[in-house]
């Protein structure tokens, strides 16, 4: 999830949206609230549900809008540098030395999955988000197997393994307060990817 989407809301709806977003990341799920939402707006909470009738059709409709955001940009363009930008996205995925904004992120994405537990919305949701996330490592290892930056394999097996991986991590950053083992993981993954995936001078099959 990424606040420059909400940076120039068209409309009202966009707008709520926009402000659900950052309540979101600044109060988390428990503590959101209609008022929240109206507050950061700047407006009374009854115009929001003018739009919408609850909190959790609001955050639903936020994350729709991410993901559909999301999906509209794996479509633009060609995969360019695919190793560069896998390394990249583990490289986030795994720092250390994060912000504020980056730990709401994270926090924010545990406290809703958690909701997928017990509701059938959210996990049809999240069921939507891991595929779409799925399909663009799969798209990005593909890209660099027709390139020749990656090796043969099985792109969906290998972003099944890598799609995992990263989820565990979000549950494990945001329930615990030791990141000592972010490295060690972080290391593993990379060792995995040089001995299955990478190809070239760095990787396994240099030495076949």
């Amino acid at each position: 999830m990424s606040s420059d989407i909400f940076d120039e809301p068209t409309d009202t709806r966009e707008k709520i949206l926009a402000a659900t977003y950052r309540s979101l990341s600044e109060h988390g799920y428990a503590d959101l609230t209609m008022q929240t939402i109206g507050d950061e707006l700047e407006q009374s909470p009854s115009l929001v549900y003018h739009h919408y009738e609850n909190k959790d059709a609001l955050v639903l409709a936020c994350l729709e809008f991410l993901l559909e955001h999301f999906e509209d940009e794996l479509g633009q363009g060609t995969i360019e540098e695919p190793r560069e930008r896998l390394e990249e996205i583990l490289e986030w995925w795994f720092a250390t030395d994060v912000d504020d904004e980056w730990h709401a992120f994270v926090t924010t994405v545990l406290e809703l999955r958690a909701q997928a537990v017990h509701d059938p919305d959210y996990r049809a949701h999240f069921t939507r988000s891991d595929r779409v996330f799925k399909r663009s490592l799969a798209a990005l290892l593909r890209a660099g197997i027709e390139s020749g930056t990656f090796r043969e394999c099985e792109p969906e097996r290998v972003a099944e393994i890598l799609q995992t991986t990263l989820n565990g991590t979000v549950l494990r950053r945001s329930s615990t307060d030791d990141d000592e083992w972010l490295s060690a993981v972080h290391g593993e993954l990379q060792e995995y990817l040089r001995t299955r995936v990478y190809a070239g001078p760095d990787s396994d099959s240099a030495d076949e």
